[in-house]
């Protein structure tokens, strides 16, 4: 899948596309993304996405920004319903 349809709210020269395709590609094998997973998938392309906005174009480093952002967002605990949902059930 490329990341052509991730990148739809910014224009990016094509050398950036390219380098973006190249880390999200590298990013879903690292972590196993083989199967359609679409979330995981809409997520990394995110991660890269918004390393690209901020100047990173290298692949190596656009994959790890994209490894780690995703580490990180495993590490997180779920999202506990609030106060008013809890009291509403």
């Amino acid at each position: 899948m490329p990341i052509n349809p991730f990148i739809a709210q910014g224009a990016f020269e094509p050398e950036a596309t390219a380098a973006m395709g190249e880390a999200f590609d590298a990013a879903c094998k690292e972590l196993h993304c083989t199967r359609p997973l679409e979330g995981v998938r809409e997520f990394i392309a995110a991660l890269i996405v918004a390393a690209a906005r901020r100047g990173e174009l290298d692949p190596a480093r656009l994959r790890m920004a994209a490894s780690v952002g995703f580490a990180i967002a495993q590490r997180r605990p779920p999202r506990r319903a609030s106060n008013a949902a809890r009291a509403a059930s």
